[in-house]
């Protein structure tokens, strides 16, 4: 299926990127969101070992309390949207995620370095706290900063191809924590895991993060801002309250598809795990193996996807998205009971019908906002949804299965977000093709 898109006007298209420039662009974005998701990795997988280490109590409270530090971090991100979005459009997009990276890795990197409940007490969980809270503000700025870096150094009539390889990064780098979860668990046992061997992969952060700052630092800010700056056009971002009265129409939007996008990431990717284990029976291997090896076939298939959004437009993968999980996301939780073999082709399934909004992000809500609030719309708007609905996905859908004692709660939970998407969707503008010099809603306004 082909849809005509509008292609930009000559005068407005983006200059040409050299490959090699677009590469390490791409490369440099693609780092720090794996680095973030790394630390999701570890720590969603490795949560029976880290709260054995480092909390009281018995194993269902030491676990309970770990589960609840994990979702700090996402309190915290919205604050740092607030913080690191003006000052990524004041200061520009390279200097800031420089910074997120380092501070992402060095926070991940130090949980692996926190002395045990039984040698320091209380300073454990509250070291531990601390840095997740660093992580999550450090993340506040990193997602919606990458995303925008990418988007502003592809070329306009490929940028949902290119932005595909950020989400590429997230999946890399959450297979990549879960895989050396399960792989030391496999080698070291039980016994040397709670020990010290759960350390190991909270170690691998640092390299990451340094890498990450290092392809970063060789870069030059992106072309747009760069001509917006030296054009005189860059003024000092908006305060919130301006930006909330002036682009208020393009933060409801991105706000009610990320509830969509993020109550089925997170359902996906960190509680599903836990799920396959306590509700459906499966070995915790088992439990693990599952979206390790969906994952692997959605990173397959998230560059056509996002190449595809090229030509048919970004309104049309959301709907394909949303409607296609609607309908499906029941049948294949009740496909995922049978056993592990309906476990992995269920979660496969559901994956791939994730792929047509997760290829898309960094492609359609940077085009939504005009340059000099781009990054700062984006952010803030993005980590207040993902706050409110993201990190509390795994524990609602847990809530409502005591609740009800239906197995599938989490599935009707997660249609219901997909209608708050397609209620959201209908108020997107299609952006595909259209130069970032665009702002969208100010065309709709004018039309």
């Amino acid at each position: 299926m082909t849809m005509a898109l509008p292609l930009a006007d000559s005068a407005l298209t983006q200059p040409e990127t050299d490959e090699a420039t677009l590469r390490r662009a791409i490369t440099a974005s693609a780092m720090g969101n794996a680095t973030e998701w790394f630390d999701y990795g570890i720590y969603a997988y490795g949560v029976t070992y880290i709260s054995a280490a480092l909390f009281p109590g018995d194993v269902d409270d030491a676990v309970l309390f770990a589960l609840a530090t994990f979702a700090i971090s996402f309190l915290v991100r919205p604050l740092g949207g607030l913080f690191w979005g003006p000052l990524g459009d004041r200061l520009g997009r390279k200097s800031v995620l420089a910074f997120t990276i380092l501070l992402m890795s060095g926070a991940t990197l130090c949980v692996g370095l926190i002395p045990d409940y039984a040698s320091i007490g209380f300073w454990a969980p509250a070291l531990l706290i601390l840095l997740r809270m660093v992580q999550g503000f450090s993340t506040g700025g990193e997602y919606g900063g990458a995303a925008t870096f990418m988007a502003e150094y592809a070329p306009d009539d490929r940028r949902g191809f290119y932005g595909s390889f950020l989400e590429f990064g997230t999946l890399a780098g959450f297979s990549l924590g879960a895989f050396l979860m399960l792989a030391f668990s496999l080698l070291l046992g039980d016994a040397a895991m709670h020990e010290w061997g759960w350390r190991i992969p909270f170690l691998v952060a640092a390299p990451m993060g340094l890498i990450g700052m290092y392809l970063r630092s060789r870069m030059e800010d992106t072309p747009i801002f760069r001509e917006e700056r030296h054009g005189g056009k860059q003024t000092d971002a908006p305060r919130l309250s301006a930006l909330m009265r002036r682009h208020w129409r393009p933060m409801l939007v991105v706000g009610g598809l990320v509830v969509a996008l993020n109550v089925v990431n997170y359902t996906l990717l960190s509680y599903m795990p836990t799920y396959l284990q306590r509700r459906i029976g499966l070995s915790p291997d088992q439990a693990l193996i599952v979206p390790i090896i969906g994952m692997l076939f959605m990173m397959a298939f998230l560059p056509l996807a996002g190449g595809l959004s090229d030509r048919v437009g970004r309104r049309f993968m959301w709907k394909l998205s949303l409607v296609g999980l609607f309908l499906a996301v029941v049948p294949l939780y009740m496909l995922m009971a049978t056993g592990l073999a309906g476990a992995i082709i269920g979660f496969v399934l559901l994956g791939l019908l994730y792929v047509p909004q997760l290829a898309t992000i960094s492609a359609t809500f940077p085009a939504l906002f005009p340059t000099s609030v781009r990054f700062a719309g984006f952010a803030i708007a993005y980590n207040i949804s993902t706050s409110i609905f993201g990190g509390t996905a795994p524990a609602m859908g847990s809530a409502l299965i005591t609740l009800t004692g239906n197995e599938l709660m989490p599935a009707f939970y997660m249609m219901a977000a997909c209608l708050v998407g397609l209620a959201a969707l209908r108020f997107m503008p299609e952006t595909a093709g259209l130069s970032l010099r665009h702002d969208p809603f100010a065309d709709r306004k004018r039309g």
